[in-house]
């Protein structure tokens, strides 16, 4: 489907000479003089390459067709990373490329959104939050106030990050799945 290059914005996916492009940064400019145009900052789907394009806002893209749909994580093997729909039990295997760093975040039964194009997995979405234990941290030093600082610790998945004194090993905390840093205490 054509669209005009000034409609496009982040997380669109266009289709430039038979490959797939997710748009990271869409910017029109409206220079003084001359003609407005869209800079386009964009990662090649197939390789993780970046690239720059710049288009006439007039000028038409193909816009890949892409299905956001939600998926259910089953587990992982050698072909790569099982997921189903939830609706239809179809099954999905992502390769690990696609995953990326979000992988230590991935819990079974967990639901995300799965981009497919063409039947072919594209993009995952996490939670933005997810339920980790602490395995490991220092102990609490005595004198120590709550806001003063952040302590290392180690969550049950292997990643390391900094949360308030008070916190103990076995504990289980709220992790950010973009970053993963803490926000705050679980409430189960």
């Amino acid at each position: 489907m054509k669209v005009i290059a000034s409609t496009l914005r982040k997380g669109n996916v266009v289709d430039i000479d038979g490959k797939l492009y997710v748009v990271l940064t869409a910017q029109n400019i409206h220079p003084g003089k001359g003609t407005p145009v869209t800079q386009l900052d964009m990662r090649r789907i197939s390789d993780g390459v970046k690239v720059s394009e710049r288009y006439r806002t007039t000028e038409q893209v193909e816009r890949a067709f892409v299905e956001d749909r939600e998926h259910t994580y089953l587990y992982e093997d050698g072909e790569g990373f099982h997921f189903m729909n939830p609706e239809t039990f179809d099954q999905v295997v992502v390769p690990e490329d696609i995953i990326g760093d979000q992988k230590p975040y991935l819990q079974e039964n967990m639901s995300v959104m799965l981009s497919t194009h063409n039947g072919v997995a594209i993009a995952l979405e996490l939670p933005a939050r997810v339920t980790l234990e602490i395995t490991e941290t220092e102990p609490v030093v005595k004198g120590q106030t709550a806001s003063s600082s952040y302590k290392p610790a180690m969550l049950s998945n292997g990643v390391r990050t900094l949360v308030p004194p008070h916190i103990q090993a076995g504990t289980r905390v709220v992790i950010m799945t973009e970053d993963g840093s803490y926000v705050e205490r679980a409430k189960d």
